[in-house]
């Protein structure tokens, strides 16, 4: 079970290989997210649609609108920790 550890000024949150690996969080950078219930530990993703909006639009000024264009714009992203 995981536990924490005071180590000077900071808490060292310490946790078992075998939930390491079962999480694949071994050998990641991690983000921590405080949620409700606690801290939230994930591994971070890269953010790959990040500035699409604005590449389209600018594709759009320099080449002109086409109707599928707005689909793309209108369509909403979903969320990297969408599960479905």
């Amino acid at each position: 079970m995981p536990f924490l550890n005071q180590i000077g000024d900071s808490i060292e949150v310490r946790i078992p290989e075998a939930l390491i690996q079962q999480a694949g969080l071994a050998n990641t950078e991690l983000e921590f997210a405080v949620v409700e219930d606690g801290l939230l530990i994930k591994p971070v993703r890269s953010r790959v649609r990040q500035g699409w909006e604005k590449q389209i639009r600018e594709a759009i000024l320099a080449h002109g609108n086409e109707i599928v264009d707005a689909e793309w714009l209108d369509a909403p992203l979903l969320d990297e920790d969408f599960d479905g």
